[in-house]
């Protein structure tokens, strides 16, 4: 790189005036995100001594240092992308960060600033696992599936007729070794826990309370 294409341009009014309401955006988002993101105006004017102003410091950098690749590249080429979102970087003692860098072209289409966001991702690393962690389920064989709501005797009325359907009967119908292998399907459902529930079976299957918890206890 040759030192006339970094070389500090001369300043205009209007470049002054861009800069100075660029550095408010620069420090009301960093003090808004103090400790996750740094916020670095840089001065494309002068490329040697870029950093304007540093909100929410994460780099250790100071205003007066240089400019970054970026801005060198913004520099030589005005047709340079005028925002580079969402990009890995990296902090200088090895945190992993997101940055996006904006850049400010005046009314001649020459960049003279750029915005650069540099957001500390490590703690979100770790957090993101830590909620993984915390909603990952074991992957084992279960005896049943287990439903988290309460059963209705609608619900349960419905099941007996299905399963009466499924063989081509009505539950009257049913045979008793059927019956009885609906009555026991219920209970491990937790079907026969709905109020009123023996009541329901006995009116579907024709048959006595004393006969659903024979069904119940028999081999």
């Amino acid at each position: 790189m040759t030192e006339e294409s970094v070389q500090e341009t001369t300043g205009t009014p209007e470049d002054e005036l861009l800069l100075r309401e660029t550095e408010k955006i620069v420090v009301a988002i960093g003090r808004m995100f103090p400790g996750l993101c740094e916020v670095v105006l840089h001065d494309l004017r002068n490329p040697d001594q870029s950093i304007r102003a540093i909100e929410s410091n994460l780099s250790g950098r100071e205003v007066g240092q240089p400019t970054t690749e970026l801005g060198l590249a913004r520099i030589q080429d005005p047709g340079f992308p005028d925002i580079v979102q969402n990009y890995a970087n990296r902090f200088p003692d090895g945190r992993p960060a997101k940055s996006t860098s904006i850049g400010i072209k005046n009314g001649a289409g020459q960049y003279v600033a750029a915005i650069c966001l540099n957001l500390d991702v490590s703690l979100f690393g770790s957090v993101a696992r830590s909620l993984n962690n915390l909603v990952r389920t074991d992957e084992q064989q279960q005896p049943l599936t287990e439903t988290l709501r309460a059963r209705t005797a609608a619900e349960l009325r419905t099941v007996i007729e299905e399963f009466a359907a499924a063989r081509g009967q009505t539950p009257r119908s049913l045979g008793t070794p059927a019956k009885k292998e609906l009555v026991r399907t219920l209970k491990t459902s937790g079907y026969l826990q709905v109020k009123h529930s023996v009541q329901v079976v006995t009116e579907l299957l024709g048959v006595s309370r004393a006969t659903v918890y024979n069904y119940l206890r028999s081999p």
